[in-house]
């Protein structure tokens, strides 16, 4: 999952950047809200945690402008203000949900979750389809009861597949939500990694779990729940 941070105070900034990463997110930063703007309409995200208090451009102003771009991702807002209007005015402006400084990140961890399942019309942590299932919490895969060990770009795939379940998704966007902008759209790397979830998976492509679409892409194959 690929997320955009935009917050000024750096010591914040580098702290929420390092829990983030350990939490296997792909991560943009802005430091105001003017690059929170070019960089949350230029670029595709599924998620965006904004600070309220921005130089430049304000958080609350940043969240109405991209909603005015069409910008549906969801958006966590970051405010020192603790009053209710306060918190009304960022959720009217378009926000989802919010936290109140101080906080910890395994809170802000918890709810990206819920806010980027909730996106993908999942209300549960965990995740079936057929004899599959991810729990997003725990970060368990399991084929039935066997356990399914995946390394972390591995997994950052499978749990997307797993929120776009039946949807084509092609290779640039498999790109852009799991790696860094300034990856190489010309490598192969989404090859091995499709070939490497096939094979621990579903080795003998029993299920045909993942599917490639020529000159289209990939997709998850919707199986029934036994």
């Amino acid at each position: 999952m690929r997320l955009l941070l935009v917050e000024d105070d750096l010591a914040l900034q580098e702290n929420l950047k390092q829990h983030l990463l350990d939490a296997n997110y792909t991560l943009d930063v802005a430091c105001d809200g003017e690059e929170g703007l070019f960089q949350g309409v230029e670029y595709s995200y599924d998620a965006a945690i904004i600070d309220v208090g921005l130089p430049k451009l304000d958080g609350i102003a940043l969240i109405s402008q991209l909603r005015a771009h069409g910008i549906e991702y969801p958006i966590l807002i970051l405010t020192a203000r603790d009053s209710w209007q306060d918190k009304v005015e960022g959720l009217d402006a378009g926000a989802d949900d919010y936290l109140t400084k101080p906080f910890h990140p395994e809170e802000l961890i918890a709810r990206l979750k819920a806010l980027i399942r909730r996106s993908a019309g999942k209300s549960s942590p965990l995740i079936q389809n057929g004899l599959f299932s991810l729990n997003t919490s725990s970060h368990e895969i399991k084929a039935g009861e066997l356990q399914i060990n995946l390394s972390g770009s591995e997994y950052k795939l499978f749990e997307y597949f797993m929120l776009h379940i039946g949807e084509v998704k092609s290779k640039s966007v498999l790109i852009e939500h799991i790696y860094d902008q300034d990856f190489d759209l010309d490598s192969n790397v989404i090859e091995v990694f499709i070939r490497r979830l096939r094979k621990k998976l579903d080795p003998d492509n029993k299920h045909g779990l993942i599917e490639t679409l020529r000159g289209q892409g990939y997709r998850m194959r919707q199986l029934a729940n036994d």
